[in-house]
């Protein structure tokens, strides 16, 4: 294990815990993210869902499966992805059996969000993909609109990049079969446009590395 890797398993420890807002009350447990550390690539939802709350798991229920069956055909592996949310406990309101999903508010995404800092200043993504709303309200530190913001590369922090789409919970709420297949469509690119940012970076530092290492070789000199 590396050492961030079990810096990061300390933080999650400590975060199991948390009482930093009100919503552990209601929670089953803290759900923390999950992934490879390092990770290029860091996927950012919006809090668990009820399936989450129950295994502890990230992205397990069916929005999940939403997601798995997206990254697939965008050319991801998931298990090369590391997942987490932007809040870590379920926000529900109790209703006799059932459990049901409630917004989350500004200071709530706030309150969390040094979790989620620790999380992307340990796996040291080169992108990361905030999936809705919330998520790209914590990235971001502002509201912002998704559809503006769609297709867009932009600068985070030292040497990262952001991009923001939808939750894959909105493809399952899509009213007919037509909406929800294109929207699946328009998700699917919007990840593919992240493994593509990855890959031409990479080509980028790769031959900046060859370039370097000829110019450091002494006249006369060549590399077969």
């Amino acid at each position: 294990m590396t050492q961030a890797a079990a810096a990061l398993a300390r933080i999650r420890l400590e975060a199991l815990g948390c009482e930093r807002c009100p919503l552990y009350r209601n929670a089953t447990q803290t759900v923390f993210g999950e992934g490879p550390v390092p990770a290029s690539v860091m996927l950012v939802g919006e809090q668990p869902g009820d399936r989450e709350d129950i295994e502890g798991h990230p992205f397990v229920g069916p929005a999940g499966r939403v997601l798995d069956k997206a990254l697939a055909a965008a050319g991801f592996d998931r298990t090369d992805v590391y997942v987490t949310n932007a809040v870590k406990h379920f926000k529900n309101e109790p209703r006799g059996k059932r459990r049901l999903h409630k917004r989350l508010t500004a200071g709530e995404i706030d309150v969390c969000k040094v979790w989620l800092e620790s999380e992307i200043k340990l796996v040291r993504p080169k992108a990361i993909v905030a999936l809705g709303a919330s998520a790209a309200r914590a990235l971001l530190g502002r509201p912002a609109g998704i559809e503006a913001l769609r297709g867009k590369t932009l600068a985070f922090g030292e040497a990262q990049s952001l991009f923001v789409t939808i939750h894959p919970s909105l493809l399952l709420r899509m009213p007919d079969r037509a909406s929800r297949e294109e929207g699946f469509e328009r998700f699917v690119q919007d990840l593919a446009r992240v493994v593509s940012a990855i890959r031409s970076s990479e080509t980028r530092k790769a031959s900046r590395r060859v370039t370097l290492r000829n110019s450091a070789q002494p006249a006369g000199f060549s590399v077969r």
